[in-house]
């Protein structure tokens, strides 16, 4: 595999887990937890991008290198732009975004991710598994999308799509057999070059009203390769029960 570079997008600021990027887990700051498992996949990099000093020092005290971004993103996405454009990566370079907040990342989905666009031509890629919990699809913090046959995705969204209109009409209790209904991964590779035309690119509608980032690709006609894995990945931390579920797995 042509080596990638993982970037780790990590702000302090959290509504719910303030300070989340520096929570302790098993002795060291998640972020560096992220880092860790990054490391472990195929990568030929794996850097911090955040835009808080107490971040990049924390990533300096434990070997981990870091990059200082604007603190007015109005994504993770554009936060990537940014450090792609300070590195000065060629415009086919790949990068992987994995979130901050994701210590138990499995560095095969990392590689899985980096595959995609190193094997196809579309700027952008991310993954999604089956789901199969109708309390799921209906449920608007979990990001269904929709899948064309040739590994493209057509659609996200909190709503649930695709709908079943007969199914659902009769009840909404269950999923109908064979509905191809499948839940985001919140994981991106990226070119550097489609980057720098992403960061250009005004905010789009649907992704302003999805609050989902990848939508602004799909509404400038780019493509997204979206690869379907079949076991749920590890939860990210979002919540201060999280981080304690999370830290059972550090004792």
């Amino acid at each position: 595999m042509t080596p990638f570079t993982v970037v780790i997008p990590a702000r302090m600021a959290s509504s719910r887990l303030p300070g989340k990027p520096l929570a302790d887990i098993g002795g060291l700051p998640m972020v560096v937890r992220v880092a860790e498992q990054a490391a472990k996949s195929r990568s030929g990099r794996v850097l911090v991008a955040t835009d808080h000093d107490d971040v990049r020092a924390a990533c300096a005290a434990h070997g981990v290198e870091a990059v200082m971004t604007r603190a007015d993103h109005a994504s993770g996405t554009d936060r990537l732009a940014e450090v792609a454009a300070k590195l000065g990566l060629a415009a086919d370079e790949v990068l992987v975004n994995v979130q901050g907040d994701e210590p138990l990342i499995d560095p095969a989905l990392i590689d899985l991710l980096a595959g995609l666009l190193a094997d196809g031509t579309a700027p952008m890629a991310t993954l999604v598994h089956p789901l199969d919990r109708a309390e799921d699809m209906f449920n608007p913090n979990v990001v269904k999308a929709v899948v064309d046959r040739n590994g493209h995705a057509l659609y996200f969204s909190r709503a649930p799509i695709p709908w079943a209109r007969d199914a659902f009409s009769a009840s909404t209790a269950a999923l109908p057999a064979g509905l191809p209904v499948v839940r985001h991964i919140g994981m991106y590779a990226y070119r550097a070059g489609f980057l720098q035309d992403y960061a250009r690119l005004a905010p789009a509608p649907l992704e302003q009203f999805e609050s989902l980032e990848q939508l602004r690709a799909l509404w400038y006609g780019h493509t997204i390769a979206v690869a379907t894995v079949n076991e749920i990945p590890a939860p990210g931390v979002d919540t201060p029960e999280d981080l304690e579920r999370v830290r059972q797995c550090f004792i």
